[in-house]
């Protein structure tokens, strides 16, 4: 070991800022050791982790850095049926047992605060600024919208922090996205993203730590920059961040976990020295217009399958490489497309607006006004289902519920739901769904189902006109 990793006078990243001082030791030429200050961890991938650090007779070493909920498979009701099936609860089961043994804080199903991990997280103040935080899950990189350094661990790695609070991990390269522009009206964060990614492939962020800047990042709300940073691991990311400014300031304040006092006021002048040096050195650089950014929806069967609503889908015989070219073609045998289709004349079976990617009460929020006022089209099985219990109190506080209902739109209670197909909540097989989640890989919302990722304003448009449309489309079908 080479010692701990002194912060640098040259200039720095934010990454930089954040990572060095929590270097508590490194290998020459090797990974980190690096210090973790907040383990979140979910009922399907901690159960291992656990066995491991008790067949080594492990205590957690400190409980009170990590906090447990269920989320993955918990029933979400929208059948109007609580569903518990043997494998959710033996997994909720087996979370409660190992945290009730080990001291670990839970918020079991149907708790007031219980709800999606990424979710959770920020809304109550325990995603902060300048800290590193933990998952075994690949979209830890939400909480990156915060200014926070966050990502996924597999079950070995969660066994380490669990007994050390620390992990071992290679230090990655950095990566600028700087996306500039004014956002056009009807562009989401979420289109934002399906564009970055359909620019520059699905492996565009290459294992980087990337952090989003630029006029149209600071322009998004704290909601949507977790939304662009959730859909960066779809990027190839390591993990995403952008710089917390006055909105993450506001964001977090009174929390319920967030910093209080006079402790409140220090942790923001900290907080606001977490910017980017100029000069600071990325390994590499990327722009992105976001002026050229329209609704988009995804063709095949990863998100950089994705056109813009009004393109046509792509012809596989057209691509130089011949790799690209046969996953196009598995792509479209499988979603039953033909090249040169518009997507617009694309029927839909179901929608669902939800997940850790687009399930905040802003989604709702946006959705809810595309739908009020109209009824989903006859034959589309329509689902929402709120991030967490927090969202959903607001999200019905504030009527968004009615207005799902009544336009047909089935109610559910929080949990990850049909983002993994988990518990019941599936679509059958020859299902083609409009979906707000961030996966449309083969089966994920049901085996043999067929998933076009979109923004939540278009999901609930395309459940209004039956075929997948963005809210424009709406406004044209009325003039």
């Amino acid at each position: 070991m080479s010692g701990a990793t002194q912060v640098s006078e040259r200039p720095l990243t934010v990454f930089e800022k954040i990572w060095l001082p929590h270097v508590v030791d490194s290998l020459d030429d090797g990974p980190d050791l690096l210090a973790i200050d907040l383990h979140l961890a979910h009922e399907v991938t901690s159960q291992d982790a656990f066995r491991q650090i008790e067949s080594r007779g492990l205590p957690v070493a400190h409980p009170e850095k990590t906090l447990a909920v269920v989320d993955h498979v918990v029933p979400t009701g929208t059948d109007g049926e609580t569903r518990w099936t043997p494998r959710a609860t033996e997994f909720a089961t087996d979370l409660a047992a190992n945290c009730a043994r080990h001291g670990i804080p839970l918020l079991p199903w149907h708790h007031r605060s219980q709800g999606i991990v990424h979710v959770i997280g920020p809304e109550l103040g325990l995603t902060l600024p300048g800290t590193t935080l933990v998952c075994g899950d690949s979209h830890t990189s939400t909480h990156g919208g915060l200014g926070a350094i966050a990502f996924g661990i597999g079950t070995t790695q969660v066994a380490h922090v669990l007994a050390n609070q620390a992990l071992l991990v290679d230090r990655p390269r950095t990566m600028s996205v700087t996306i500039d522009g004014p956002i056009p009206e009807g562009v989401t964060a979420k289109d934002i993203a399906l564009a970055l990614i359909g620019t520059y492939g699905n492996q565009g962020g290459a294992g980087c730590a990337v952090e989003f800047r630029g006029s149209a990042v600071t322009e998004l709300s704290v909601e949507g920059r977790m939304t662009l940073c959730n859909m960066g691991v779809e990027f190839g990311s390591r993990l995403c961040l952008i710089a917390p400014d006055d909105r993450t300031v506001d964001y977090l304040h009174r929390r319920p976990y967030a910093p209080q006092g006079s402790d409140w006021d220090i942790a923001v002048a900290a907080w606001s020295q977490l910017r980017t040096d100029e000069g600071a050195h990325f390994d590499v650089e990327l722009t992105l217009d976001a002026t050229a950014i329209s609704p988009s929806v995804t063709w095949g069967t990863n998100p950089a399958q994705v056109i813009q609503l009004g393109q046509r889908v792509p012809d596989p015989a057209t691509l130089d490489d011949p790799e690209a070219a046969d996953t196009a073609r598995r792509a479209l045998e499988y979603m039953q497309l033909t090249p040169g289709t518009d997507l617009r004349d694309v029927p839909i079976d179901a929608a669902f607006i939800g997940s850790c990617t687009n399930g905040r009460l802003e989604d709702l929020r946006a959705a809810a006004q595309v739908l009020a006022g109209r009824h989903v089209a006859p034959g589309v099985r329509a689902i929402a289902v709120p991030g967490s219990m927090t969202v959903k109190r607001a999200a019905e506080a504030e009527g968004l519920d009615g207005i799902f209902r009544a336009a047909g739109f089935q109610w559910g209670d929080a949990g990850c739901s049909l983002c993994i197909a988990a518990n019941g909540d599936l679509f059958a097989a020859g299902t083609r769904a409009a979906s707000s989640t961030n996966r449309n890989f083969e089966g994920r919302q049901g085996t043999g189902s067929r998933t076009h990722l979109m923004s939540p304003a278009s999901v609930a448009a395309s459940a209004v006109t039956g075929h997948l449309a963005s809210p424009a489309d709406l406004e044209e079908s009325t003039r």
